[in-house]
Parts: C-alpha cells; sequence; structure tokens
C-alpha cells in the first residue's frame, strides 16, 4: 500500500513555506517607475494614481535616494515638459526635462542603482503620439528613428545605463544600438520593450506625463488578442542588439511573459502599469480586498510568469517589506 500522499505537510508553518519557495521576489528585482516635472516647486500628486506624484528636481533626488537605500534594482525615469511641439525636440534638448532629471539622477546615486530612460517622443509631443508624424496624420516611422536615436544619444550623456525605447517602431533597437555606439557609449544598453500592446490599463499614466493622445495607438502597438506576434517582435529586438526585453503590461499578458521568458537569451523584464496599480489601490480604498497582500501577490504572480525585472510603481515600498 502506498503512504498517504500529504502535499499539506510542505505548507505546514513559514519556515517550511519558505524552504520550499519556487518563486522570489527580492528588492532587486524591482525597478520603480518616477516621474519629473519641468519648473515644478513642489511634487504634484497624480489623482488616478494614488502615493504618486510628479516630482520636482529635488523630490526626484530624494525619492531616488531613499529607493536606492531601499534596495530596488533601479528607476525608470519619464519626463512631464512644460512645453511640447509637433517634433518633441525637448526629448533630445539637453536642457529638456528628462535629462536634467537624469543627469541629476546619476550625480546623486551614480552606480548605486540601475538608471533607466524612457526613449519615446510621447510625452513630449503636442499631439501625443510616439513618433513624429506624416501630413496625413500617420506616425512616420523611419523619420522617428532619426529622432529617437538622437534621444537615445542624449540619455546615455545624461547618465542613463539602460534606454528603453518603448514607441514600437520598427528596427528601434538596431538604430539606437548604432547611435549609441558611434557616439561612444558603447556600455550603455538597450531595454527593449518587445511586446507592448495597445491597451487600455495605460489610462493613468497619461494623466501622470499630461499626454496630448487623441486618438489610439493601435498601428504600432500591439493588438491584445496577438501572442505569437511578440515572438517575431522578440526575434528582431535581439538580432537588433537589445540587452533586455520587456512585456507591457503585464498582469493582462502573463501568457505573452511566460513564452517571451521561455525563448530569449537575455533577461525579461515585464512593467506593471498604471492602470493594474490603480485598480487595486481603488479596490484597496474601498475595502474591497487586503491591498498589501494583493499586491505582493501580483508582483510573485509576474515574478512566477518569468519577469526576471518587474517594474511597479510600489517599488520602494515593497522592497522595504522584504528587506
Amino acid at each position: 500500500m502506498f503512504p498517504t500522499q500529504r502535499p499539506r505537510r510542505l505548507r505546514g508553518t513559514p519556515a517550511l513555506r519558505r524552504l520550499v519557495a519556487e518563486t522570489e521576489l527580492r528588492p532587486r528585482n524591482l525597478v520603480l517607475p518616477m516621474f519629473v516635472r519641468e519648473n515644478a516647486t513642489e511634487p504634484v500628486p497624480i489623482s488616478s494614481m494614488p502615493g504618486v506624484v510628479q516630482h520636482t528636481r529635488d523630490s526626484l533626488r530624494k525619492s531616488a535616494v531613499e529607493a536606492v537605500a531601499a534596495g530596488v534594482g533601479g528607476l525608470m525615469l519619464f519626463g512631464v515638459p512644460e512645453h511640447k511641439d509637433a517634433t518633441g525636440s525637448g526629448a533630445i534638448d539637453p536642457k529638456g526635462v528628462l535629462n536634467v532629471g537624469l543627469a541629476d539622477l546619476f550625480a546623486e546615486v551614480g552606480d548605486a542603482t540601475v538608471i533607466m530612460s524612457d526613449c519615446c517622443l510621447d510625452e513630449f509631443t503636442d499631439h501625443g503620439h510616439c513618433g513624429v508624424l506624416t501630413p496625413d496624420g500617420a506616425v512616420d516611422n523611419d523619420a522617428t528613428l532619426a529622432l529617437y536615436a538622437e534621444m537615445a544619444v542624449a540619455q546615455a550623456a545624461a547618465g542613463a545605463h539602460l534606454i528603453g525605447p518603448s514607441g514600437m517602431m520598427d528596427g528601434q533597437v538596431g538604430v539606437i544600438r548604432e547611435a549609441l555606439d558611434n557616439a561612444g557609449h558603447l556600455d550603455a544598453g538597450i531595454l527593449a520593450y518587445t511586446a507592448k500592446y495597445a491597451s487600455a490599463f495605460y489610462g493613468p499614466f497619461r494623466e501622470a506625463v499630461r499626454s496630448s493622445l487623441r486618438g489610439d495607438r493601435k498601428t504600432y502597438q500591439q493588438d491584445p488578442g496577438n501572442a505569437r506576434e511578440a515572438l517575431r517582435e522578440l526575434a528582431l529586438d535581439l538580432a537588433e542588439g537589445a540587452d533586455a526585453v520587456m512585456v507591457k503590461p503585464a498582469m493582462a499578458y502573463l501568457d505573452v511573459l511566460r513564452t517571451v521568458a521561455d525563448n530569449a537569451d537575455v533577461p525579461v523584464a515585464a512593467y506593471q502599469v498604471s492602470g493594474e496599480y490603480s485598480m487595486i489601490e481603488a479596490a484597496a480604498a474601498n475595502g474591497w480586498v487586503d491591498r498589501d497582500r494583493m499586491v505582493l501577490e501580483t508582483l510573485t504572480g509576474i515574478r512566477r510568469a518569468g519577469a526576471d525585472v518587474v517594474l511597479t510603481y510600489w517599488a520602494a515600498e515593497v522592497a522595504t517589506w522584504l528587506a
């Protein structure tokens, strides 16, 4: 007679559960997205993202130091400019808010963490698209690539360790790699937004960056129903020189994340985006869920699905829990 099978034997105490845990979540796995607003004199709360602010340059530095002290793996910076134009020129200007913010971060924390930059024009264009437009209003892929190349070089010069092209333009990784190498930034890496979907979960982020978008981004971001397409994007990004790849959003795309992780030979990141953050915060504020448990459960699920790195607005807070 076979002995009675009792899997619960390994669940009986916290020590047993810790011993046999298959998925670990540590502060080093977490990256904190941050916003810096041009000419802000005090942090500006983002109403749809409770607890998240548009930083001043001073509060950005202070919050970065606190996050690094908590042990986060990195910081991803987005700029919120005062003025926008059709070509997003502020993204390339060394004195533009994003490049100044990156320089501030590097001056403050240096190599103590990984400084990441959003390499996309949407925050800087008056039409809100991720690239420049043709006369008929379509996004011009190749003209946009030329601007991404300049933007990436400016970000690397400001101190970014990893450049994050998020615009989903064809060929963006290869163009940026060539530009960085030609400018002498051989050690600046590229975190490719490999599978970025045209998602409804980005809503609060658009408040965070004061987006001017009219219409949608369905002609360049991926269709939510497509999974195999992510493998094609992955193959292209790896061939063009991506040092790491990312799936965005995370929670509704765990199957895609698992597939990418199974096929990538570089580190894999996932972005728990603004809408994912806000819906949990809203449910917790109404007393419908246990906030802290749900935060940890969702982050653990993203790790279990294959993410080596998770971008989350809870990164600094969760890092203190895990210390």
